[in-house]
This record gives C-alpha cells, structure tokens and sequence, in this order.
C-alpha cells in the first residue's frame, strides 16, 4: 500500500481475458461497481443459457460478456478522441459505465427465460432499475452513465456506443460466442470497425473505408443467428424451458402445493409477485441465478403429483429433447392434430396439455439490419452520409435487409 496515497491499491484493476487479452480498469467508481454483488451475480447467469447442450464450450457468462463490452467502448472511445471528437472524462466514464452495466438486469438464464421470471418485463427495465439503485449508493455518480443509456444525452453517438445496430455489445457478443462456440462465421473485425468509427453532427457515422468490414459484420450476425442463438436445438432447449415454468406457475395457482417450493427467493418470483417492477423487489433478485432454475429443475423431476412437470424437467436433464421439424411455411392443421392425438395417447393426457406441452409450433422472425431510426450511416469521402442499406452495390441492400422467418415445430417421438 502507498502511505501516501491508501487508496492506489485500488486505483488499476487487471482481469485476463481469453478473447481480448488484459482488461484495465483504471477507476474507482468503476472498480467498486465491478466488486458490487449486484455485478457479480453476472458471474452465475450464462451469457447462451443452456446452449452448451448443442455447443459444449458455451459456458461463458454475462460477467465475461460485459467486461468485452467495456473494454470495445474503451477502444472506440479513445480512437474517436484521436479522431478530434470532443469527449470529456465525465463523458467518457458515463459511457464506459453505461456499456458495464448494459446487462445488469438479466434474469436467470438470459434472455431463455426474458419477461417469465420478472412477468412481462425486458431486462432493460431492470438493468435502468438497478443503476438508479447503484447510483442512489454511489452519490449520484452514475447520472452521466443514466443518461446516456436512455439516450437522453445530447452526444447521441455516445448511446450508439452502447445500443445501436453497431454497437459494442453486438461486436463483443459475436465475437466471443463464436470463440466459444466455435463457429467461425460468426467472427468479426471488431478491430477495424472500431478504427473506422467517427462522428458527424453527434451521430456515429462509419467511415467508408469501413464499408466492407461493416457488411461482413451484418453477415456474420445473419449467420449466427441461424447457426447458433436460433439453432433448432437451441430452440428446442429454450422452448422447454420455458415450458417448465410455465407448468410450475400453472400448478402452484390450482393446487398451491407447496412442494413446488425451492426454498429461495426464485419462489417469490415464480409463485408470489405480481404487478410492476419496483426497486423493492432489488433485493431479492440480487438472489435470484441459473442455480436456482437448475436447482428447482432438478427437484421438480420427483415431482410424482405431475407427469407434464417430471416429464419435462427429465427431458431437459437427460438431454432427451423434442423432435423438431422446420419449413418455411406454417404447418398443416391437420397434420398437428393428428399429432396431438398421437402424443396425448401415448401419455394417457388430455389433448390440451398435449397441445401445451408437447407439440409446439413456433414461427421465428429476424431481420439482420432494420431501416429506420438506428441507421449505420456511411461517411463517405466526398463527406456525404448514406445509409448503408442505400449503397447500390452493398450486399446489406440485397440480402440482410430482408426479414427472414421460419416455422418450427417440436413434439416427442411416438
């Protein structure tokens, strides 16, 4: 320790990371809100959910995604301070707080289980609910950080920083679940990209140099998407899930059995709280990880007063999954019922649960560049800005800017 100075232990914080190397944190208010236990808790919610089941190596976690984030809008920060681009160290700390904290509020499992365990509620609105938290703690430290993530700043380049079409969320999550995955469409010249970064009239502009790296970005999302966040198993996985609550929460208001219970604070949500989120309820989800939903997973296996509940909870365990079908239509109506009458024979259930539970349909939508307000704008040399979906010869103009669907069905076999 410095005599002089007690605190400079505490001044430079380094954490190793496999994809970017060393990570340096060189501030206090972000050192401490890194030790915060309502940051930590990231550490026990995985950045793909259960997505490991299809790619063993995707165990990384919201903790490690968020570090990524931070270090990416580190670099933009400093390449477009070279640049000439005006920002101050308050601004610069806003928004290295901000793209931090951008996933704070995820639930168990991510977006697996988004708007079941906080009801009807994206994670944003918890991750706003938390920083006002934090900030309330830290004395106001974080307004520059609340502003920007709402973008109610007037630098509105420095919220595309951190949510946009191009942003440094989207550049980390690509670039470490194809590291993870190992799928390498999904990589990405985040490298590059960031040094094509400037700023016209406060808005993130890429510069046109930048034009090919930008598409073989947009390109690579496209096939992420299809090849791992929506693989069909991947779907399937997350369908069950989801359908395990579900059953959990329907059997608890018609029988309030309480050996439903897991005994933690995941019991509030699930069974309990009702209503609008409130900072009240902050407490207890700073306990709530995956650990409880695999934990409560595992218990609900034995739970013998219900086949649909054990059966699901043993699907998923077991990695027994349900078939899947896909096409690029809806299916046919009486194909499903002959199915629903198969499966509900089979399990000696009611067509109802069947149809609930165990044959699913699903249709999934994307488009990989929305046209609109979050436009990435190309700068060209002539300093004209044109979207990028305008560029004649741009690949995003033919392909990407398409919203893609596809229909999925899942079932067990009979």
């Amino acid at each position: 320790m410095n005599k002089q100075n007690p605190y400079l232990q505490d001044a430079i914080k380094v954490i190793q990371d496999p994809v970017y190397g060393f990570i340096t944190f060189d501030h206090p208010l972000i050192i401490n809100i890194l030790n915060h236990h309502s940051f930590q808790r990231l550490r026990r919610i995985r950045q793909l959910g259960l997505d490991d089941l299809v790619y063993p190596g995707v165990e990384h976690t919201r903790f490690n995604h968020s570090l990524g984030c931070y270090f990416l809008c580190k670099a933009a920060v400093i390449e477009l301070q070279q640049k000439g681009i005006a920002i101050t160290k308050e601004e610069e700390l806003g928004v290295l707080l901000a793209s931090l904290l951008h996933d704070i509020g995820h639930g168990p499992f991510g977006h697996d289980l988004e708007s079941v365990i906080i009801r009807d509620t994206k994670h944003e609105v918890i991750t706003l609910m938390i920083m006002h938290a934090l900030n309330k703690e830290f004395h106001n430290q974080l307004d520059m950080a609340i502003a920007i993530f709402q973008n109610d700043y007037p630098k509105k380049f420095l919220h595309q920083l951190v949510s946009s079409q191009l942003d440094t969320d989207r550049l980390d999550y690509l670039t470490r679940d194809s590291y993870f995955s190992g799928v390498k469409g999904g990589i990405v010249e985040y490298n590059r990209i960031l040094k094509m970064f400037n700023v016209v009239n406060y808005e993130l502009v890429i510069e046109e140099k930048g034009l090919y790296s930008v598409e073989n970005f947009l390109l690579a999302r496209r096939q992420m998407y299809w090849q791992v966040y929506l693989h069909k198993t991947a779907l399937a996985i997350g369908t069950i899930l989801n359908l395990i609550i579900q059953r959990a929460q329907e059997l608890y208001q018609k029988t309030q059995d309480n050996d439903l219970y897991i005994h933690s604070d995941i019991d509030f949500f699930l069974f309990h709280w009702h209503g609008q989120p409130h900072e009240s309820i902050l407490p207890r989800f700073y306990k709530i990880d995956d650990t409880d939903i695999l934990f409560a997973i595992k218990k609900w296996r034995t739970y013998t007063k219900d086949f649909v509940l054990q059966e699901l909870c043993r699907r998923l365990l077991d990695r027994d999954l349900l078939k899947i079908k896909n096409q690029n239509i809806p299916f046919d109506k009486e194909e499903l019922q002959l199915k629903i009458k198969q499966v509900a024979q089979k399990f000696n259930i009611s067509e109802t649960d069947t149809e609930t539970y165990f044959v699913i349909t699903r249709k999934i939508e994307n488009r990989f560049y929305k046209t609109g307000e979050e436009k990435i704008n190309i700068l060209l040399r002539s300093n004209q800005l044109i979207e990028i979906n305008d560029i004649a010869h741009s690949v995003v103009k033919d392909s990407n800017s398409q919203k893609e669907q596809k229909y999925f069905l899942f079932f067990p076999e009979v």
